[in-house]
């Protein structure tokens, strides 16, 4: 009888652990799948009952309010994660799969802490705000989104913001700029920002609406062109653009389309204190799954990138030195949902595995 040396085994384990780290978590049986519809195909009732669940885990206490002094609310330490993370999580290999989580995160909240028996809308097909449909100049600001009584409510008012020097990227065609004027959340109180403060600062929520960026940057063939990539760093790097308006897609698109100069949602750093963020992240995320049901044996498991920001192939500003992520990379979220400080991407490229789907 003949017995494998030490270092045969060892080959063996190194093979069998490169083999199991390559690939994603094994498909798990769901007793209950969360099914994300389109804002326009819920009921009155189901939008009511949504928008209450926001403002329900607005009033919530907060798990992380040790860490961030300007946070007061459960709501807040999706905001305040958002702060403290987005120069490790934009323009990295691991953005995708970093806002899969935290939006997975921010429907259980709901769920869990305020009882919501939906799912995390979206904004179907092709849109954010319905792209398809409502991406025209004239259409946008009528989105039912946008819906004062049965959605999120409206613009602000017009603030010249051309001479502001804190406006680092002027969007074309804003239209507003100030505190929003209608619907549930115009009283609202974001309190953390603009930009990468942590501390107490309450101010209303602003929205800058420009229907024009919108028809450019949320058509179908942006979207179109983003599905066409054959890997994930092409979809990945072209859904995720650049830092120029010329050279932005469907994710700065959608940001900056109903954030303009001005509003809260297109601030890179404070953005989840506009509700809407969550929408348009669930789009995006819809779209990335999409991709990956054209061939899921190959593109569960395709994942690349840079692990520091701006690095090969975002580049903008000259080379920066990085490591490719892997499956195995762990994203890092705090205290936002106890015992889950750490979250390998492996644990995210299958949607099946987290108990939701979209319709």
């Amino acid at each position: 009888m003949h017995f494998a040396s030490q270092s045969s085994i060892l080959t063996l384990f190194l093979a069998w652990f490169t083999a199991v780290s390559a690939v994603p978590s094994p498909r798990n049986a769901c007793s209950n799948v969360s099914v994300r519809k389109e804002w326009r195909t819920l009921s009155n009732a189901d939008k009511l009952s949504y928008i209450a669940a926001v403002k329900c885990l607005q009033g919530k206490p907060a798990t992380t309010a040790s860490d961030f002094s300007g946070v007061r609310t459960r709501f807040d330490d999706f905001l305040a994660t958002h702060i403290n993370n987005t120069n490790y999580i934009h323009f990295v290999g691991h953005f995708q799969p970093w806002h899969r989580w935290f939006v997975l995160q921010y429907e259980k909240a709901l769920q869990t802490t305020c009882g919501y028996t939906g799912a995390q809308p979206m904004l179907i097909n092709i849109r954010l705000l319905d792209w398809s449909q409502d991406a025209s100049e004239e259409l946008f600001p009528n989105s039912p989104v946008f819906d004062a009584s049965f959605g999120f409510g409206g613009n602000g008012p017009y603030i010249d913001s051309s001479n502001d020097t804190s406006v680092k990227v002027h969007i074309p065609g804003k239209t507003g700029g100030g505190c929003v004027e209608n619907g549930p959340f115009m009283n609202m109180s974001v309190n953390m920002g603009p930009g990468l403060s942590l501390t107490y600062n309450p101010r209303c929520l602003t929205r800058d609406l420009s229907p024009y960026f919108a028809s450019l940057k949320l058509n179908s063939t942006v979207v179109t062109t983003a599905l066409s990539g054959q890997t994930f760093r092409d979809f990945d790097v072209y859904v995720q653009g650049t830092v120029t308006t010329d050279g932005m897609t469907y994710h700065g698109g959608g940001h900056l389309s109903v954030g303009g100069d001005l509003g809260v949602v297109g601030d890179v750093y404070a953005s989840p204190g506009d509700p809407l963020f969550y929408l348009h992240h669930a789009n995006m995320d819809r779209l990335w799954a999409k991709w990956e049901a054209v061939d899921p044996e190959k593109r569960l498991c395709d994942i690349s990138g840079p692990d520091t920001q701006f690095a090969y192939p975002f580049n903008f500003f000259g080379d920066i030195p990085y490591k490719n992520v892997t499956l195995a990379y762990d994203m890092f979220f705090g205290n936002l949902v106890p015992g889950m400080t750490w979250v390998p991407i492996r644990d995210v490229m299958d949607i099946s595995t987290l108990c939701y789907t979209y319709a």
